[in-house]
């Protein structure tokens, strides 16, 4: 046991130092160095000599890296699919939430005259400007915005009165 006291006394700043290099860290690096005297007292016994001790020493300091950073990219690779799980799910609710909007929508510009609903559909699915509206239907670009602006606001009246009617 002296004997293990006498090699990390000589031979721990080296493995810190090696484990920094790989690591970065120095929390990491001071965690993985105890980890490496902890496996080399248990294993003392294995250790041939065919190599300097400190050589041993960073060879099990570069297993236990290796370990950390599988262990690392397993927690992240994790964290990265929960992420993905919990945006697919919240989006495939934003889908049916705005399907289901958007069903109302085209519900209530049924409701509408029949030019109206020409200039609806002609700026939000066309998306084409007021000028462009007002020269297909043969109306000022003036005539095409205030008429926009009004199948908004009657819109607006018939979501109203469809949710008063279901209250």
């Amino acid at each position: 046991m002296q004997d293990m006291e006498e090699i990390y006394q000589k031979h721990a700043s080296t493995v810190y130092q090696y484990l920094f290099c790989l690591a970065h860290n120095a929390d990491i690096s001071e965690e993985l160095t105890q980890e490496t005297f902890a496996i080399a007292v248990k294993n003392i016994a294995k250790f041939r000599g065919d190599c300097k001790v400190s050589t041993w020493l960073c060879q099990i300091a570069k297993h236990l890296w290796y370990q950390e950073l599988k262990r690392k990219n397993k927690m992240v690779m994790s964290l990265e699919k929960i992420e993905q799980e919990i945006e697919i799910s919240q989006s495939t609710e934003e889908m049916v939430y705005h399907r289901q909007e958007k069903l109302e929508l085209y519900k209530n510009m049924q409701k509408l005259d029949e030019k109206v609903r020409e200039v609806v559909y002609l700026r939000m699915i066309g998306n084409l400007s007021f000028a462009e509206i007002g020269e297909i239907l043969g109306k000022t670009s003036n005539w095409a915005r205030v008429t926009f602006f009004r199948a908004k606001q009657k819109i607006k009246e018939i979501e109203e009165n469809g949710k008063q009617n279901r209250m």
